[in-house]
């Protein structure tokens, strides 16, 4: 921030950063391991034109040279996560403290802010029991209804929110039987929709990145529909059809008298057979030489074209996400100040931005505050210079 300048975060909660505090299971998924401007985008189904340009000025690679020029080291995974060495949230909350504990940043905690507007010298932020004066307002406050409806009235388009990230409910008892079982790979489609990713079943139905993509992407479809829909799962995505039905024939040619349900094909666990094997009806004792093509193609079909009903979703409290936000229409990308109020700036998930999981909804963050505190810097610079 400018020479001289007073920075004071207003922070309603007792304790500040427990978004990042919780994320990641506890270890902060600190950003993603794609340096390409073009292809991080993707992987925001809202805001992805708008973050073009500000990730090549600071995306996910400044976002590590940051935490390094500060003593924190940031590890890649194999799935391109990105985590502090330590996998410790923890280290990510004190290098944010200590930074502004050396830049002489205020904090204030359990400090709710009741209102806001505009004055002929800036800005009035109104708390309980106090009243602050400023000229530059910087409104990162995640999903706020409160802050949302003032915006309103402010007549600034708010995008209605609605859930994202969330976990597809199904009622089938016997995939509830295949709770903890793990895939490294699915494509779940729906209508106009399809994403690929690890998979999970759980004991209300199905999760896993794979799943969670899906659900970003077609985040206000299934709001319009009461999460109520139809998916179709392809439990093996990397085999063909034909390359299934060769190792089943081949299966079937050298253990013609063994039960099919004794086999364990493509890596699939055994539990999970079973379950292959009751869908395709394939019954208990039934050997591989009572086995013929109809049988084949049910299995294929369970394995690529399994069918399931989604009733509902799940959500998880201390890392929900949500689709919508200020209308990016209402935000300059080069600065992320708004277009109809001077000195009044936005950052993280306020906007009409989110992500699918994996660290992009941090990096939109930090993307955002760098770009708030570089427009600032540049306005005070040539203010000065001015002068």
């Amino acid at each position: 921030m400018p020479e001289g300048s007073k920075v004071l975060i207003l922070e309603k909660n007792k304790r500040p950063l427990q978004k990042v505090k919780v994320s990641g299971g506890g270890r902060c998924n600190v950003t993603h391991f794609c340096f390409d401007p073009q292809k991080l985008v993707e992987n925001y189904p809202r805001g992805s034109d708008f973050l073009l340009e500000p990730f090549g000025r600071f995306g996910p690679q400044q976002t590590i040279e940051w935490f390094n020029q500060r003593g924190v080291s940031i590890k890649k995974e194999s799935d391109g996560r990105m985590f502090p060495d330590t996998d410790s949230s923890q280290t990510i909350i004190d290098c944010f403290l200590n930074e502004a504990r050396r830049k002489k940043v205020e904090l204030r905690i359990l400090s709710k802010v009741l209102d806001f507007e505009n004055s002929d010298d800036g800005w009035l932020v109104r708390l309980e029991n106090e009243e602050i004066r400023t000229s530059k307002l910087l409104i990162a406050t995640g999903s706020d209804k409160h802050i949302w409806e003032r915006l309103k009235a402010m007549s600034l388009d708010i995008i209605e929110p609605v859930p994202s990230l969330f976990t597809f409910h199904i009622e089938d008892s016997a995939l509830q039987g295949l709770t903890g079982t793990s895939f490294p790979e699915i494509v779940v489609r729906t209508k106009g929709l399809q994403s690929r990713g690890p998979g999970l079943i759980t004991h209300w139905g199905m999760s896993g990145p794979g799943v969670l993509k899906l659900s970003a992407f077609g985040a206000r479809a299934f709001f319009e529909k009461n999460y109520r829909f139809d998916i179709n799962v392809d439990w093996l995505p990397r085999f063909s059809e034909s390359d299934i039905i060769n190792e089943l024939k081949t299966e079937q040619a050298s253990n013609p008298k063994k039960k099919v349900r004794n086999f364990t094909p493509l890596g699939l666990s055994k539990r999970f057979w079973e379950f292959i094997c009751n869908k395709s009806h394939v019954s208990e004792h039934q050997n591989w030489s009572e086995t013929g093509k109809k049988h084949f193609k049910r299995i294929t079909e369970s394995l690529k074209k399994m069918s399931f009903e989604v009733n509902g979703k799940s959500t998880f409290k201390d890392e929900f996400v949500t689709a919508g936000g200020i209308s990016l229409e209402e935000v300059d990308p080069k600065t992320f100040q708004s277009i109809k109020y001077s000195g009044l700036y936005f950052a993280g998930e306020v906007l009409d931005i989110d992500a699918v999981t994996g660290g992009f909804n941090f990096q939109a963050a930090w993307t955002g505050g760098w770009h708030v505190a570089s427009s600032i810097q540049c306005e005070s610079r040539s203010r000065r210079f001015r002068k």
